[in-house]
């Protein structure tokens, strides 16, 4: 079967730890496990950053939209749904590569926003290394994707308010 489209999530830097008491994934030989909160892990990893963490505000999620816009339409590819939060961005796209190299061109079109405008230092780091990368091979499940970025992300401010879709 072959994938129609792509769902991508990734995370800003130090903003969802290992050990969140919101939960966290775990990849293990091309499986992607969800784990329990684990304060002790949280805490192991919020002593490693390097700096506190990156939290996108309104200029900053405003540029990285238009820059994820931007590198679709670079790219020939046709986005379906974009939401940049806080602390995290989700994509539903269709490309002609594999979905790892959309997320990392992705990913690399917002931090060269982020920087060309002066948003974000040079030598700060902006995302986690990886992220999510669904495959959808059906129409139902590229509508189910696009419903969910589009109505259950978060409130005015950015923040994620936690709602799933029924």
């Amino acid at each position: 079967m072959v994938e129609l489209a792509y769902f991508l999530t990734w995370t800003t830097y130090g903003t969802w730890l290992r050990g969140d008491a919101r939960g966290w994934t775990e990849s293990k030989d091309g499986r992607t496990v969800r784990k329990p909160p684990d304060p002790r892990l949280e805490h192991e990893d919020r002593n490693r950053l390097r700096h506190p963490p990156t939290v996108l505000d309104r200029p900053m999620r405003d540029c990285v939209e238009a820059a994820l816009r931007h590198g679709c339409r670079h790219k020939g590819w046709q986005l379906g749904a974009l939401a940049v939060r806080t602390n995290h961005v989700h994509v539903v796209v269709r490309a002609d590569v594999r979905p790892e190299r959309v997320l990392a061109g992705l990913k690399a079109w917002a931090t060269r926003g982020l920087r060309d405008h002066g948003l974000i230092e040079p030598d700060r780091t902006v995302w986690t290394t990886h992220g999510s990368t669904r495959r959808l091979f059906t129409d139902a499940s590229i509508m189910a994707a696009v419903d969910y970025v589009n109505r259950f992300q978060d409130d005015r401010a950015g923040r994620y308010s936690g709602r799933k879709p029924e």
